[in-house]
């Protein structure tokens, strides 16, 4: 069975450039380097706006259902989500053969669907509860949640196989699906993973520190130009040449992505550092290396984050981080050895920032650390062994 071939399909809601996207294309590479027979369905793949691995023609991609809407004026995101997703489970259902494995990544709605036939065993990658990102603010909001957050519960349980990213997630995972974990439901935990080839050598770092994350408000991006605005107040940092460089996914169809842009560049007009703050928007990922490689230090400001794929693709430039300690980014950043876990306020960040400034061997010296640190237990060869194995595992439940 170690060496058996599979036919494993992968079902994903919007193949885009963010931190579950990236999760995915290195699913689908490992395992087809492992000699699976890899195809990703999803139901929107923007050629040009994607990572060049899903157009490379290493595995194919397949689109379903992009036609159906994403939101109903801006409302109903949840339900457009399952509907789109639900359409691409029934497309790999009546328009392909059966496939061994099917792993089902964020959206658990497919999951009694794809178990409709007997024959395939499902994986289901949970990023984190759904219902805790959601809003419950209002009545009519709990309303609508309610029956979605009780179908998430039910349907994750249905998958032969539960993979979460970090043992964070994993507590949480107990904490919010309280009758899986009843039933003895136990995640296994599969860390993401950064491909450590793309940075070969270490670059001289500019005085740049950067941040990369989609625009979104829960990224806490405001963190970081007001953490830069404290650290230039401060006289004896001669910070006149430093910059921040804020890059990230932006998708011109999201209004939040939009509307927190023009938030944040308001933002540093206010805190007086616009002229030092430069806006990337959808940078390649080309550009992106780029820019972690000549970077002094990364920040990385989102609070109680479930994983971050982030800081493993900073350390893997040889690159400290700073950033929230909380969440997963307590499990692949070393305090003190390849960056600083700092409280999530302006004062704290900027502490840490200066420490670079003021001695920039000192980015250098975490640098190397943190390079070693992925190497050992973040690269995309141990991840692609571990899911290698997993996959296995279930697939051998299947023939027993």
């Amino acid at each position: 069975m170690e060496n058996s071939k599979l036919k494993i399909a992968i079902i994903h809601p919007d193949l885009g450039i963010g931190g579950a996207e990236r999760l995915i294309v290195d699913a689908a590479m490992e395992l087809s380097s492992h000699g699976h027979d890899v195809h990703i369905f999803t139901s929107h793949h923007d050629r040009n706006r994607c990572f060049e691995e899903t157009v490379s023609g290493i595995f194919p991609v397949t689109v379903y259902g992009d036609f159906l809407p994403r939101h109903i004026f801006y409302r109903l995101h949840a339900v457009c989500a399952y509907l789109r997703c639900i359409f691409v489970a029934l497309c790999v259902l009546i328009m392909w053969p059966s496939f061994d494995v099917i792993l089902a990544d964020q959206v658990s709605i497919v999951i009694p669907f794809l178990k409709l036939k007997n024959s395939i065993k499902v994986v289901f990658y949970c990023h984190f509860p759904d219902l805790l990102l959601a809003k419950h603010t209002t009545l009519l909001r709990k309303i609508y949640r309610t029956p979605i957050d009780f179908v998430e519960e039910k349907t994750t349980g249905m998958a032969d196989l539960i993979l979460v990213n970090s043992k964070f997630t994993a507590s949480t995972f107990a904490s919010t699906f309280k009758h899986l974990d009843a039933g003895g439901v136990r995640p296994s935990v599969l860390y993401p993973a950064v491909n450590v080839d793309q940075f070969a050598e270490a670059h001289a770092s500019k005085m740049n520190f950067l941040s990369i994350n989609r625009f979104e408000r829960k990224k806490n991006i405001d963190l970081a130009i007001s953490a830069f605005a404290r650290l230039l107040t401060r006289e004896e940092n001669n910070a006149k040449d430093v910059t921040l460089t804020i890059a990230g996914g932006y998708d011109n169809r999201l209004r939040e992505n939009v509307e927190y842009l023009k938030e944040l560049k308001l933002l540093a007009q206010r805190e007086g550092v616009a002229d030092q703050v430069n806006f990337i928007t959808s940078c390649s990922t080309s550009e992106r290396n780029i820019l972690l490689s000549q970077c002094l230090c990364v920040l990385y400001t989102p609070q109680d984050e479930h994983f971050g794929i982030v800081p493993l693709e900073a350390m893997a430039a040889y690159k400290p981080v700073i950033a929230c300690n909380s969440g997963g980014p307590t499990e692949t950043i070393k305090h003190e050895v390849t960056g600083f876990l700092c409280d999530p306020t302006p004062q704290e960040f900027s502490l840490a920032m200066e420490k670079f400034i003021q001695n920039p061997k000192l980015a250098e010296k975490m640098g190397e650390e943190a390079r070693q640190h992925v190497l050992e237990s973040f690269s995309t060869e141990v991840f692609g062994q571990h899911l290698n194995r997993y996959i296995l595992g279930v697939a051998r439940e299947k023939c027993d």
